[in-house]
């Protein structure tokens, strides 16, 4: 039986390529996608999510999540996936006439299906956070949370100190660390090894599938601004790579730790804090990815954009 998933996202192309992969894989019953905003702002992430479902069109859509109109992110990602997340391509979209709010839906889904759901958090974990204070029970509820953010030893990619995700909503990050729940952490020191080439970029190119269709518009102007503003030859699938936790976890190496977030600091706000002494005091509350089969990882994420559809 097909795993339940909600995939909690803020596209970003990054996120574009997680959800590509995911309803590609027959292993995952992809039942929600709810937005957030980070990448781009609230409004923006929730017509993307539409987008890329319209342009996917998967046998069976999942529920859509309108993201929270909370404001106060202290980031966003425009300079790497464009003004729109989506490198700037101007798709249409229908604009959706019945708007559930992302937390309230996870609620319902977590409801409908207890334990059996996993979430996959792969923007700022704004909605978790509302979700758990709307339901102060649903913690309980959840089959699993994996959350792709942080860093352990390795540096920040929106501070010297802070990944992304985290550096968003850090508030909204503690609650969801500090909550007791089954998750895992799959920060920057293991998602930065797995880097889309332009040989990978060259194969895709060629298929002839929706999904290849939406990724030849949007990867090309990633893979401009990642060679622009980040030196790099290729692009980063973070979001890509804790799908991929998801289905196969026996290509990851999690060890025990207990986590939080720094909220007030003035140089190290958002960045993610391990209690790693061998005579901790605090009882791990998470696994955390410590290594990654690159090779395998990066053909798991490979072959389901090949043949998806």
């Amino acid at each position: 039986m097909a795993r339940k998933v909600i995939l909690d996202v803020d596209p970003g192309t990054d996120d574009a390529v997680a959800l590509c992969v995911a309803l590609a894989d027959p292993r995952l019953d992809v039942i929600a996608v709810t937005a957030t905003g980070g990448n781009v702002g609230a409004a923006q992430a929730t017509r993307n999510v539409q987008t890329i479902i319209e342009r996917l069109d998967p046998p069976r859509w999942p529920r859509v999540g309108t993201a929270l109109t909370t404001g106060g992110l202290l980031a966003n990602r425009c300079d790497i996936f464009g003004s729109d997340g989506l490198g700037d391509v101007g798709f249409r979209v229908s604009e959706l006439q019945h708007r559930h709010p992302s937390d309230k839906l996870i609620c319902d889904e977590i409801h409908a299906a207890p334990e059996e759901v996993t979430i996959l958090a792969l923007g700022p974990l704004t909605n978790i956070a509302a979700a758990f204070q709307r339901d102060p029970d649903l913690a309980m509820m959840v089959g699993h949370l994996i959350i792709m953010g942080g860093t352990v030893s390795a540096s920040g990619n929106v501070t010297p100190a802070a990944e992304f995700n985290i550096y968003c909503a850090p508030q909204a990050a503690r609650t969801v660390f500090r909550t007791p729940i089954t998750k895992t952490l799959i920060p920057l020191d293991v998602t930065r090894h797995v880097v889309m080439t332009y040989e990978h970029l060259s194969q895709l190119s060629g298929t002839t599938t929706k999904t290849g269709g939406l990724l030849e518009k949007i990867l090309p102007p990633t893979f401009h601004n990642h060679r622009q503003h980040l030196a790099l030859e290729g692009m980063y699938l973070d979001d890509a790579v804790a799908v991929v936790a998801a289905t196969d976890p026996h290509l990851f190496r999690t060890k025990p730790l207990y986590g939080d977030v720094e909220t007030t600091g003035e140089l190290t706000l958002g960045s993610t804090v391990f209690d790693r002494r061998s005579l901790s005091d605090q009882p791990p509350n998470m696994d955390v990815a410590v290594d990654i089969d690159v090779a395998q990882v990066t053909e798991r994420i490979m072959s389901r954009l090949m043949s998806a559809d």
